[in-house]
């Protein structure tokens, strides 16, 4: 073979070989995989009667773990080296890789024996992860339609097909239209507010496109410096325009990647799919693979929050109002000043800006503190290894160890924004665990973030919310590797209910608060000095600034997907517009302009795996705090209560119900107090 996505998967312990791997490469390695799979499929339902776990459910997590290795490096470099030519290999295979999950899940025969091994004497007698991967294989034989008669298979698998090509389409025309929009300014006045930092960053990109002055993107390291700091108004107006638009039928580049077609199709599908397996409408489909037993319970707990929130937000915004009128005279604050003011706001209240702390947040201090917190907290060491394969040169590459020095994890860091490259922040899948005859097989992750690469002669430096943002792919990345389940459906993050795999990451975002974990992640780039203090209780007094804004916005985000997903209509249609006009007047404090089209760039519910399952931010965000608060009680670089929640859920992975683990951790069900307590929405 000389297809080097074939060549690795052959010898345990592999990695892929980015910079070999070509887009020609792509179609012919899955066309291979697929057929392979088939026909093993057959031998295995031939050859195993009586059914087991040995000649039926492990063989099966062989095979897909062959197809998702092969598949991994491919979709990954689809979203951090996007080209046309890999763009179009992968695209290629989507339909194929649709049509080969709706098969499997439609094999009458293949969930037949999956069913007499549920059934058989020897279910009672594998271990707890085991009969969770057989009760997880049978649910997910019924979601992909195998009770179906042979004209609503057909429809499921035509439907199945056209999403996974429109919800490509959807990600690739945001990516797209984040890229074809910027703003080039030749005049220095123009600059006006903007810290040196951004300025330099635009200066830098300007000179990378062989242009003149300095150019803004849509990129947030570039975007979000500028609408928050910019004095210009005019400047900030037209950023934010060109942001709030992307991919839609408004704004400088109306038309070009506009989603709105796509989004009525995707919902009108989805709808269609839901009803065909016998659900009301696709939150309740949803559901099916979630901790929260009904519509009606997600939406009372957005509505129990939102009674908290809503009345101190529209407090905040009152006084944000009262602020920028009394102070600079503005009579009307639009959606571009938000942000502007709000900073003023912050500084004048708490002294204390996000540009002030990035010289103590280099790159190299927040990444070798970061190790230092998880160290203390679980016992582990975290080594770089250079030479790594990746398929940029700012990736690096790491490996966990633990207190025995055995290997437990293995992760890739892509920090920086660049061109062609998806924004955002997100962990995934390289490897997963599993053991075998060859032993155990350590599993791998991507940790993707989109920070301000370094500019000129100075490192990166993060703002306090980007070492959030990285300490929180970092609690993702953790869960997937930390597992000791040895089989990879319910292995790290696989198996875990969406409304609970955020749990990990919030939770570890805790100590980016805490003055004892500040001391190990931050030294000032130019002098190495600690966090002052003073500027750490600054820092801290502005933790929960606007917090109750910041909370309706999340809500609103959550209940606009929620209801277009649970309220869909085949006769009325999507009513995207009409079901978040009617959110935003229940639970909006600031109305966006008409021509804000924030839904057509919302990747995370329409090309991601979030739909009607958004709320999963603020559900995860209870458990989070809750399972904080053990560290409150006890200190927090406690070492028994680390131990306790690396074995109770780090480690279990999707292995069991999530609940009992989180009362495994805490030793009862969660409670919202401490999240209400944490966010400033209840007096302390």
């Amino acid at each position: 073979m000389c297809n080097p996505l074939l060549n690795y998967i052959v010898s345990p312990g592999q990695l892929p070989p980015f910079s070999e791997i070509r887009p020609e490469h792509v179609e012919s390695a899955i066309d291979h995989i697929l057929e392979q799979n088939r026909s093993q499929i057959e031998q295995i339902l031939q050859t195993g009667k009586p059914y087991c776990w040995e000649n039926l459910l492990r063989p099966l997590e062989e095979l897909d773990d062959r197809l998702s290795r092969v598949w991994s490096p491919v979709s990954h470099m689809n979203s951090v080296v996007n080209s046309a030519e890999l763009r179009k290999a992968y695209n290629a295979c989507l339909p194929k890789l649709s049509d080969y999950a709706t098969e499997m899940g439609q094999n009458e025969e293949l969930y037949k024996a999956c069913v007499e091994v549920a059934e058989g004497p020897e279910y009672e007698k594998l271990d707890t992860a085991q009969k969770k991967v057989i009760d997880n294989t049978l649910r997910d034989f019924r979601l992909t339609g195998v009770a179906l008669n042979p004209k609503d298979k057909k429809r499921y698998k035509e439907i199945m097909l056209k999403l996974s090509e429109l919800t490509s389409r959807f990600s690739e025309n945001v990516l797209d239209a984040t890229q074809g929009w910027e703003k080039q300014v030749t005049e220095l006045s123009l600059l006006s507010g903007m810290p040196d930092s951004s300025i330099a960053l635009a200066r830098q990109t300007a000179e990378q496109k062989k242009k003149e002055g300095w150019i803004f993107t849509l990129e947030f390291p570039s975007y979000y410096p500028a609408i928050t700091y910019a004095d210009n108004r005019e400047l900030r107006q037209e950023l934010y325009e060109a942001y709030v638009t992307r991919a839609s039928d408004q704004g400088p580049n109306a038309g070009k990647w506009n989603n709105t077609p796509l989004m009525e199709q995707i919902l009108s599908l989805r709808h269609e799919v839901a009803q065909l397996l016998g659900y009301a409408n696709y939150a309740e489909r949803s559901l099916a693979t979630k901790m929260a037993p009904s519509p009606g319970h997600v939406m009372k707990f957005l509505r129990q929050l939102a009674e908290h929130a809503l009345p101190l937000a529209r407090n905040e915004l009152d006084e944000l109002r009262q602020f920028a009128n009394e102070t600079f005279g503005i009579k009307e604050l639009e959606a571009w000043d938000v942000a502007y003011y709000s900073e003023k706001l912050r500084q004048e209240r708490h002294n204390i800006s996000q540009e002030e702390v990035k010289p103590y947040f280099p790159e190299h201090r927040v990444v070798e503190g970061m190790f230092e917190v998880v160290k203390k907290l679980y016992g582990i060491k975290i080594i770089e290894r250079k030479d790594i394969d990746g398929w940029h040169k700012d990736v690096r590459f790491f490996e966990i160890v633990d207190r025995e020095d055995t290997l437990r994890g293995q992760f890739y860091l892509d920090l920086y924004a660049r061109e062609n490259k998806r924004g955002g922040a997100w962990m995934d899948d390289c490897i997963s665990r599993k053991r075998s005859n060859d032993g155990v097989q350590i599993p791998v992750a991507y940790l993707t973030c989109n920070f301000t690469p370094p500019v000129g002669d100075k490192p990166s430096l993060f703002t306090h919310i980007e070492v959030e943002t990285l300490f929180h792919e970092f609690g993702h990345g953790l869960h997937h590797m930390l597992t000791l389940v040895d089989y990879i459906s319910v292995a790290g993050t696989s198996g875990v209910a969406w409304d609970a795999v955020e749990l990990p990451s919030q939770f570890l975002e805790n100590w980016c608060w805490e003055k004892d974990a500040l001391e190990l992640i931050s030294g000032h780039y130019e002098t190495g000095q600690k966090f002052p203090d003073e500027l750490f209780l600054r820092l801290k007094s502005a933790r929960n600034f606007q917090s109750a804004m910041q909370t309706v916005r999340q809500l609103e985000f959550a209940l606009f997907d929620f209801r277009i997903h649970s309220e869909f209509d085949p006769q009325q249609g999507a009513r995207i517009d009409e079901i978040l006009q009617q959110v935003r007047d229940q639970i909006a404090v600031i109305h966006p302009p008409s021509f804000n089209r924030f839904p057509h760039s919302f990747t995370h519910i329409f090309a991601g795996g979030y739909a009607a399952g958004y709320y999963s931010y603020k559900w995860a965000e209870v458990l989070s705090a809750d399972a904080f608060s053990a560290f409150e009680e006890k200190g927090i670089f406690d070492r028994e209560t680390g131990k306790q929640f690396l074995t109770a859920i780090l480690e279990q992975g999707g292995s069991r119900d999530p609940m009992d683990l989180f009362i495994e951790f805490r030793g009862r069900e969660p409670t919202i107090d401490a999240l209400l307590r944490h966010s400033g929405l209840v007096a302390v």
